[in-house]
């Protein structure tokens, strides 16, 4: 169970696989995607990047060629996903693993109940110290591994991601939504690739990529340990469960509670600036996917409800992964951003927009994305 790295990879790895595998499955492997439909994937997402070009005027590549989309199943959806935030996750982990535990000093030199608790957090933390490589391998795993089963393609985090020209598309996931959504298959593939390449486009743009990095790398680094967190989230399991199994995953199920991570002050601080930025970049997409879908898909309303819904409905997998990273993809903080949109193309049409990605600072701040006119006045346009 111990490691010298921070996370236990090759546990994670595991964990991730089989998970997105899918527990109700009998399958040992997952097929490779099939050609044809890489091949008609790919056709789309040259009429979606014509049109995301056209009315963002950003570049989704290097060239005025069309990025190539690597469609890729769970199992290798999986795998990217491990290697682009392996950075995050050891960054988080090397942030908690200083922990240490404050010893009670007893008035009358007798072993207090007090002193006595001083010593099982003790114990519990050198426990902990030592084994929280792979348990924050196997937490990662499964977070990562759950994430797959639903997985659109890169940008379901909305965060720019390394390699930065790699584009991701999960097939199955997106055929499985349509057929549960009663959606035409090559209207919804055409759906999200005009997302993808929007998201794709604006995180192109080195000074967008950076300024949202470094927010998030700044945020994950925030976290502080705390030495009685473990032992009480296990008081609080339920002993009296007969499958170990499932207390395992109950324990599993928040890491930050498991290795004892606390939120900061200075995480508080950053949060509110993290929001706003994120918020005005996701209603940027979510505007520009309406306007294409209006052009070249009948039933891109139908798409946009069903997807934002879900966006807003992440489950506890989605959560944790959003709360370490920074991300609050609330219901309020989408309105948000699609206000401080439509605020903008209000005051100075949708070129006024283009100031978002000219320079360093340019995204909006907590008071201008509720009074887009703020922002307007302090970039000069």
């Amino acid at each position: 169970m111990s490691s010298q790295a921070p996370v236990q990879w090759d546990m994670a790895r595991q964990f991730a696989m089989t998970t997105a595998m899918n527990s109700t499955s009998t399958a040992t492997s997952e097929p490779n995607v099939d050609p044809a439909i890489r091949i008609a994937i790919q056709q789309l997402a040259a009429v979606a990047d014509m049109h995301v070009r056209d009315v963002t005027g950003l570049e989704t590549s290097r060239t005025s060629e069309v990025p190539h989309i690597d469609v890729v199943n769970r199992s290798m959806w999986v795998h990217h996903t491990l290697i682009a935030y392996k950075p995050l996750f050891t960054e988080f982990a090397t942030s908690i693993s200083g922990q240490t535990v404050i010893q009670p000093v007893g008035s009358d030199g007798e072993l207090s109940e007090t002193e006595h608790s001083g010593e099982i957090n003790a114990m519990m933390g050198n426990l902990i110290k030592m084994m929280a490589p792979a348990m924050l391998g196997m937490s990662v795993g499964s977070m990562i591994g759950q994430l797959a089963l639903r997985a659109f393609g890169q940008y379901d985090l909305p965060l720019p991601r390394e390699p930065h020209e790699q584009l991701l598309f999960v097939a199955r996931n997106c055929e499985e939504f349509a057929k549960d959504w009663s959606i035409n298959i090559s209207d919804m593939q055409m759906w999200l690739l005009v997302q993808e390449l929007t998201f794709h486009a604006i995180y192109q743009n080195p000074i967008v990529r950076t300024t949202i990095t470094d927010a998030v790398k700044k945020h994950v680094s925030g976290f502080r340990p705390s030495p009685n967190a473990l032992a009480e989230r296990l008081s609080k399991i339920d002993v009296t469960n007969n499958d170990p199994a499932a207390m395992m995953q109950k324990l599993l199920g928040d890491p930050s509670l498991l290795l004892g991570a606390v939120r900061s002050p200075e995480q508080a601080l950053l949060a509110p600036k993290l929001d706003a930025m994120i918020s005005a970049i996701v209603g940027y997409v979510d505007h520009v996917v309406d306007t294409v879908a209006e052009r070249i898909i009948g039933t891109g309303a139908q798409i946009a409800e069903a997807v934002r819904r879900r966006r807003v409905e992440a489950r506890s997998q989605d959560q944790f992964v959003e709360q370490l990273l920074g991300l609050r993809l609330t219901t309020k903080q989408m309105d948000e951003g699609h206000a401080f949109i439509n605020g903008v193309i209000e005051r100075a049409s949708f070129d006024g927009l283009s100031g978002l990605w000219t320079k360093p600072g340019n995204l909006p701040t907590p008071n201008e994305i509720v009074a887009p006119g703020l922002w307007l006045e302090r970039i000069n346009f």
